[in-house]
């Protein structure tokens, strides 16, 4: 069943192509969040079969993550909380996961819309608290994009290096996510530091 769907996966991706991955990935980084890994893995493998340029393969899901982020940042920025609060419950986001997307968001800063596009399960909701915050679009941008360019590579290099061994792609994600997280601590814990020295 699983080499089944990988298999449609991978055959979905060649089919729509680039046009394909930018749609997708727009999904997983918007309200209705879809798992990058049945996008970019694909499209990882593709390339190593030479159906797919590695270059526009990798900017088209960096750029569907951005344009799925810019979707959920104004959202929040137009129509603000009350809207996610009447409306969010259709698609897993409840106040109480609100109130911790914002809380995040506060204590890390705008750093945390680079380093949250590394987490699974919070990459696609940090844009919901900038945009009520109404962090300035081109930092937002920047720091979408290169969080967002580091997993999507991360995530085609896998599909290219291990292509449709399965269960080789599970080990290697689970040990790629827990040394992000490591990595995201560090980062925040280090951008904190420094922003408290830029105040005193």
């Amino acid at each position: 069943m699983l080499a089944q769907i990988v298999d449609f996966l991978v055959n979905l991706v060649g089919e729509w192509g680039y046009i394909g991955i930018f749609l997708l990935m727009a999904l997983e980084s918007s309200f209705f969040p879809f798992p990058s890994e049945v996008v970019m893995i694909p499209a990882g493998y593709l390339v190593f079969k030479g159906d797919m340029n590695v270059w526009i393969a990798f900017l088209a899901g960096v750029f569907g993550s951005l344009a799925g982020a810019i979707f959920n940042y104004y959202l929040c920025y137009f129509f603000g909380r009350g809207f996610i609060e009447k409306y969010g419950k259709y698609v897993g986001i409840t106040p109480e996961k609100m109130d911790k997307f914002e809380k995040f968001f506060i204590k890390y800063g705008e750093i945390s819309t680079f380093n949250c596009r590394l987490l699974p399960g919070i990459r696609q909701y940090i844009s919901l608290p900038a945009g009520l915050a109404k962090m300035n679009m081109f930092r937002f941008c920047l720091f979408t994009s290169l969080g967002a360019g580091i997993w999507v590579a991360i995530l085609m290099a896998i599909g290219y290096v291990l292509g449709d061994q399965k269960e080789l792609i599970k080990e290697y994600l689970h040990t790629i996510t827990i040394g992000l997280v490591i990595a995201v601590a560090i980062i925040s814990v280090a951008y904190i530091y420094i922003q408290k020295r830029k105040t005193n």
